[in-house]
Parts: C-alpha cells; sequence; structure tokens
C-alpha cells in the first residue's frame, strides 16, 4: 500500500491485493474496484479493506462514490472462493463453513463491516454501477447511498442459484427499496434486473448513457 501526504493534492491509496483505489480529494472520496481482468471479483482481502478505509476516512470527507473499472461493476465474489483449496493466503469458503459457529460468525461479521458503513450518516454514498453487479457487487451497490447507473447496467442477487445466503448486507436495503414481495421474487429467481426495470423499481435514481 503507498500513501501519499494529505494537503493540497489529492490522496491516493493502492491496495493491489485487495483490488481497490481509494482516492480523496477535497470533500469527495472515491472507491474504485480494480481487478477489470476479473471483472472486478471480490475477496475477504477486497472486505477487509473496503473495512479499513471505512475506519480510517478522513474527516473532511462528506461524499464516497464507489465505482468500478473495465466493463463491470462487479461480478460478486471470486469463485475460487467457493473452491477447496481458496485464494492463496486467504482461504476459501468451504473451509470458512467447517468451523465452529462463533468463528463463522465472526468471519461474516468482518466481511460485513466492509459494506454497512457506507450507510453511515455523516456521507452520502453513490455507487456508480456500469456493466454486471452481481451477487456481493449489488449488494455492494445495495449498500450505498444512492445508486446511479449506467445504460448497459445489470444487477443480480445471484446467490441463491449457487447454494448461498446473500449474507453481505444486501437483503434489508433491498426489501427496504422494492418491499418484501418483489425483494423475495429478485432472490428467489436470482434473475437479472436491467437499469431500465431498475429505476422504475427505485433500485436506481438515474440511468445515465455509459460514457
Amino acid at each position: 500500500m503507498a500513501e501519499a501526504a494529505i494537503g493540497g493534492s489529492a490522496e491516493k491509496v493502492s491496495h493491489e491485493e485487495a483490488g481497490l483505489r481509494f482516492e480523496v480529494d477535497g470533500e469527495i472520496a472515491t472507491i474504485t474496484l480494480a481487478r477489470p481482468e476479473r471483472r472486478n471479483a471480490q475477496t475477504f482481502a477486497t472486505w477487509s479493506e473496503l473495512a479499513r478505509i471505512g475506519d480510517s476516512l478522513p474527516q473532511q470527507v462528506r461524499i464516497v462514490v464507489v465505482r468500478g473499472e473495465g466493463p463491470s461493476f462487479s461480478a460478486g465474489i471470486d469463485l475460487r472462493l467457493l473452491n477447496p483449496e481458496g485464494i492463496p493466503g486467504q482461504g476459501s469458503l468451504a473451509a470458512l463453513a467447517t468451523t465452529d459457529d462463533p468463528t463463522f460468525e465472526q468471519r461474516i461479521a468482518q466481511a460485513q463491516r466492509g459494506f454497512l458503513w457506507l450507510r453511515r450518516p455523516d456521507i452520502v454514498s453513490i455507487a456508480a454501477v456500469n456493466g454486471h453487479a452481481i451477487g456481493a457487487g449489488f449488494q455492494l451497490a445495495l449498500a450505498c447511498d444512492l445508486r446511479i447507473l449506467a445504460e448497459d447496467a445489470t444487477l443480480c442477487m445471484r446467490e441463491p442459484a449457487l447454494g448461498l445466503v446473500p449474507d453481505l448486507t444486501g437483503t434489508k436495503p433491498l426489501v427496504d427499496l422494492v418491499g418484501l414481495p418483489r425483494a423475495l421474487e429478485i432472490c428467489l429467481t436470482a434473475r437479472a434486473v436491467g437499469a431500465r426495470e431498475a429505476a422504475a423499481l427505485g433500485l436506481a435514481e438515474l440511468v445515465v448513457a455509459g460514457e
């Protein structure tokens, strides 16, 4: 990780393992998911770094923009987490599932911390969504106060189709935004929701041209 001194110029932080870039320019912070070669798939390291950013957010920041580099916002979890061997140095969801309940709950709570701080009352968080926002990507967008979608954006709660629970805090805001019956339908069918439908349902405040 490299940090520039906070001062007149923008502060920039890069963390390759987490696949994130973090920039602060005055009162605006930008978090960029930066693994375009994997369509910004998320890992345990991603969630830990998101939580660290929230814990150390400069006091002057009032707006946080979350965006994805490349053609997708985030295609969800890195599927290597589903394999027994997992990701080197990070483990796997399969291994996590074999731990005792307190350990399992602690690890899930740690992952959720990377999402929950985006709802703090002292900031406005905005998800700028292009391309796919699937599973964990959809939940990250739901963690923000506002969502601006490019015309090519597609939202999908993919976890149920993989036999997983959407446990990265996305289900509560989904229910708040579209109501329980529609949230159930979106989760249980794991279907794709396009940008225009998302706007009609209240999942997006604006739909704009991709450029």
